[in-house]
This record gives structure tokens, C-alpha cells and sequence, in this order.
């Protein structure tokens, strides 16, 4: 059985959506942003560890969000704090894994923003499984029809890059090494894993659920399709 981890970022601010809290302690159809994140995350099949990067003050914040939504079963989640950057909170997370992914206890890791709450178990299933057999995997969601600001119309198979990224535990450990040796920051884990490997990253389609929580009107959308 493929054994996984799950990094779950929720160390940003997310100041468009106007609110005072961070967006990932909101509610959304009465659950925190964060806590459906973490439970999710938690329920896919042979994730053995889950870790929570966290904004520093906001730890305790955090902690009463999530933990009224844990049950006592495993996986249990860890909780580190993040740094100034997403690259840096994932380096956080991945040095936390690190005794593990080196005992050889973790096969795949995958990364994943807080603000997609409702990233759904299959999603993860995919990317994981595409992973473990080629090396990394990333979900992508379509973009058609769409016009650069010139009015041109752009290419109709261009695609917008999600998370969770799934990647073999080994090779993203050792990636994120060479690019603190380098001081290279990417904006997300694929391009720390292309900065520093030569794997195959599958493209994995994604759905209309799995949206960003950016803005206010992100909410109301995403209570929509929780609410069907």
C-alpha cells in the first residue's frame, strides 16, 4: 500500500477576500476553510501523516479551528510554523518529514493549499497514484476562451495549475535541499521539482470544485456547490 503525506499550507493572509482573520479560520457552510482541508486530507487512502504549516501567531487560532473536527484515529496532524513565503512554509513541512522520507516510511508526498477546500479525496487519489508511478503529479484545470488584455484571443489549451502536487517523497526532499543550497525560491512545488529534477510530472484533470478561496464572491460559489 502506497504510503503518503499530506502538507497543508494555510500560512498566508488572503487579505482580498476583505476579511480581518486569516481567510482559512472563516467559515464556510459552518466549517473553517481550514479544518475541511485538514479533514479531507486526513480521509485519503494511505496518508499516514498529515502536517499543518500555520502562520506564527496564529497557532492557536489554528489549533481550536481544526481540532473540534478531528476524530482519535490516525492520521494524527502536525502543526509547524510557516515562513515569509509559500516556498518557505513548504520547506517547513519537508523538514519535518525529512526522519521519514530518509527511513524510506514515505513513498509520496503532496502539497496542498488550505484556501481549496474542497479538493476532493479522488483528486488526491489521482495525483497520488500518478506520482508514485512517474515521479510527480499536478492537477490542471482547463482554460478556454480566454483574451489577453490586447483583446487577442490566447490558445485554447492552456491550463490553470492547482494543488494538491504530488510528488515521490525521496526526489521533493532532495529538491528542496538543492534549492536551499542555491537559494532558489519557486512559487509552487512543481517548480521547485523542475528547477532540480528531470522527473515526468503528470498533468491530472481537475474539477470545478476544486476553486480557490480569493475573494468574498469565492465563498458564496463554494457554499453553492457544497450545498449542490
Amino acid at each position: 500500500m502506497m504510503r503518503a503525506a499530506v502538507v497543508v499550507l494555510a500560512a498566508g493572509a488572503g487579505v482580498r477576500v476583505g476579511a480581518e482573520l486569516n481567510k482559512v479560520l472563516l467559515p464556510l457552510d459552518g466549517v473553517p476553510v481550514v479544518a475541511r482541508s485538514v479533514r479531507t486530507a486526513r480521509a485519503v487512502s494511505g496518508v499516514r501523516r498529515v502536517v499543518l504549516v500555520v502562520r506564527d501567531g496564529e497557532q492557536d487560532a489554528v489549533r481550536a479551528a481544526v481540532e473540534p473536527y478531528l476524530d482519535e484515529d490516525p492520521p494524527e496532524v502536525a502543526m509547524v510554523t510557516g515562513g515569509a513565503t509559500r516556498h518557505l512554509s513548504e520547506w517547513a513541512a519537508l523538514t519535518l518529514l525529512a526522519p521519514d522520507i530518509e527511513r524510506g516510511e514515505l513513498d509520496v508526498v503532496a502539497v496542498h493549499d488550505a484556501a481549496r477546500p474542497l479538493a476532493a479525496p479522488a483528486l488526491y487519489d489521482a495525483v497520488l497514484a500518478a506520482a508514485l508511478e512517474l515521479g510527480g503529479a499536478i492537477p490542471v484545470a482547463h482554460l478556454p476562451d480566454l483574451v489577453a488584455v490586447d483583446g487577442r484571443q490566447l490558445p485554447g489549451d492552456l491550463v490553470g495549475v492547482q494543488t494538491p502536487q504530488a510528488f515521490r517523497a525521496a526526489d521533493l526532499l532532495a529538491a528542496h535541499r538543492a534549492a536551499a543550497a542555491d537559494g532558489l525560491e519557486a512559487t509552487d512545488t512543481a517548480g521547485i521539482m523542475a528547477a532540480h529534477t528531470d522527473l515526468p510530472v503528470a498533468a491530472v484533470d481537475s474539477d470545478e470544485g476544486n476553486l480557490k478561496l480569493t475573494v468574498a464572491e469565492d465563498f458564496v460559489v463554494a457554499e453553492a456547490l457544497i450545498r449542490g
